[in-house]
């Protein structure tokens, strides 16, 4: 059976390059009928943030992401903490080093960071000279019975070799093992370091296809080593190409949102958010952009993922999430809008208003958590506009005479609907002369308070006649 792991490190919150590699693997075990596993990589334990394997498993459920084995859901392969796995690393541990494929190193911070200064001083990559490699094992055991403190390190072959790794997204790479050094794998506390854990922990749960970023590349000859060493077949690599900013920096925290969590409180949809990351880095078959969960599931393959850096365009997320929330139902959408409702000033506000509101607002609404900002024109006796360009535009001499005219006609009739509003404006045409979008900006901008909004029809309807004049009359004001 087909399994794949998403193991991140509960030290925050999930970056959406976590998101992306947890999708893909996820992707790529419904389509293969195999299982998703989650697990965390908690030997750092000075960097475990509290709450945050919580926030890792939640994030993962709300944007779509079902989890079939972890620690909060079971399995038969767990534990699925590496903090509860100590023992089964240290049985592991004791093997590399009784058959002469590690050895304990009692290199003391000081002499390492001396190591490394002499070497950078020559212009050398600093690494590890292996001062420990030759020490016999009898002495060895001697000084950890005096108390000495140690690392583990698994020694990379003395005559160097090229390892070669087929990777599904890449090809063939290869690295000579003379560019790796002797890698830590167990601290001096006890706790195995990445390299060691994630080969014993991928081969104990039978993980079939390991999933990740470009940025581990380089460390496949030690973890190929080690599956040697163990007698291990390796699972298969799909290393994932990098996501970057649209200046093709690395995406970071500098640079804005990168936590899914924020992008969850801006008010990103998830279908929306795990669209957009399937297609950083994946290309369908098909010219399509838009695609449910179910056909995401059913077209993707790793052979169809880049090798090149995925850019992340902020803007082209923000037209996808628009574009799902104009598809979505108007009970779904108002259900989704509430938790942002409900903590602006407007709670508690008639649901059947609302509701009018939010079929009026949904086609002009990219995230969620606009509601608050569009929900004062509806509910405030003097909503203000704020849009550098609405302001300039009512300013103008040409806008202040439609609005007059505008006024002019509206008190002359007894209701102002949708329905003759368009009369209403061939009369302000006639009587101005102006046309075109110098005759409909202003009325819009007037009563809408912003270049993006709602349909100028729909919201007259809603207001009526006083509302609007009273707005017209206020815009004549800028």
């Amino acid at each position: 059976m087909v399994r794949l792991r998403f193991a991140p490190s509960p030290t925050g919150y999930l970056h959406v390059g976590g998101l992306r590699t947890a999708l893909f693997c996820w992707l790529y075990a419904r389509k293969n009928g195999g299982k998703f596993i989650f697990r965390l990589e908690d030997t750092d334990q000075k960097r475990i943030f509290e709450g945050a394997e919580n926030k890792l498993a939640t994030t993962l459920e709300w944007s779509g992401i079902e989890i079939d084995e972890g620690p909060q859901y079971g399995g038969k392969h767990g534990p699925y903490r590496q903090s509860e796995r100590l023992d089964i690393y240290g049985k592991y541990t004791s093997l590399l080093l009784e058959e002469g494929n590690a050895y304990r190193c009692f290199c003391t911070s000081e002499r390492l960071e001396k190591l490394r200064n002499e070497q950078r001083k020559k212009g050398n990559t600093p690494r590890y000279d292996g001062f420990c490699r030759n020490i016999s094992k009898l002495e060895s055991s001697r000084r950890v019975e005096l108390g000495e403190d140690y690392v583990v390190r698994m020694k990379i072959p003395d005559v160097p070799e090229t390892m070669v790794l087929n990777d599904l997204i890449r090809g063939i790479v290869s690295i000579d093992t003379s560019q790796s050094e002797d890698q830590v794998i167990v601290k001096s506390d006890g706790f195995p370091t990445y390299h060691l854990a994630v080969v014993i922990d991928d081969y104990l749960m039978k993980i079939t296809h390991v999933v990740r970023g470009e940025e581990w590349i380089p460390s496949f000859p030690k973890h190929l080593l080690l599956y040697r060493y163990f007698g291990w077949d390796p699972p298969q690599f799909a290393h994932l190409p990098l996501i970057l900013n649209p200046d093709r920096t690395k995406l970071s925290k500098r640079q804005g949102d990168v936590a899914v969590e924020d992008f969850r409180n801006s008010g990103y949809l998830p279908e929306s958010l795990l669209n957009f990351v399937a297609m950083l880095g994946w290309s369908p078959r098909e010219d399509k952009e838009l695609f449910t969960l179910p056909e995401l599931v059913r077209e993707f393959s790793l052979e169809r993922v880049n090798k090149s850096g995925a850019i992340f365009d902020q803007e082209k997320l923000k037209w996808m999430n628009q574009q799902y929330i104009q598809k979505l139902e108007l009970d779904d959408l108002q259900d989704r809008l509430n938790p942002f409702i409900k903590k602006s000033r407007y709670s508690g506000k008639d649901p059947k208003i609302l509701r009018k509101i939010i079929k009026i607002l949904q086609p002009r609404l990219v995230t969620l958590s606009e509601i608050e900002d569009r929900l004062p024109l509806f509910f405030e006796n003097n909503p203000k506009a704020s849009n550098p360009k609405v302001l300039k535009v009512l300013g103008e001499e040409i806008s202040k005479q439609v609005l007059t005219n505008f006024i002019k006609q509206a008190e002359s009739v007894e209701k102002l609907t949708k329905n003759n509003l368009v009369e209403l404006m061939k009369k302000v045409q006639n009587e101005t002369k102006i046309k075109g979008k110098n005759l409909w900006i202003p009325l819009r901008y007037a009563i809408t308070l912003d270049t993006e909004g709602p349909d100028l029809n729909l919201i007259v309807e809603f207001f009526g006649k006083e509302k609007c004049l009273h707005l017209a009359r206020s815009a004549l004001k800028f």
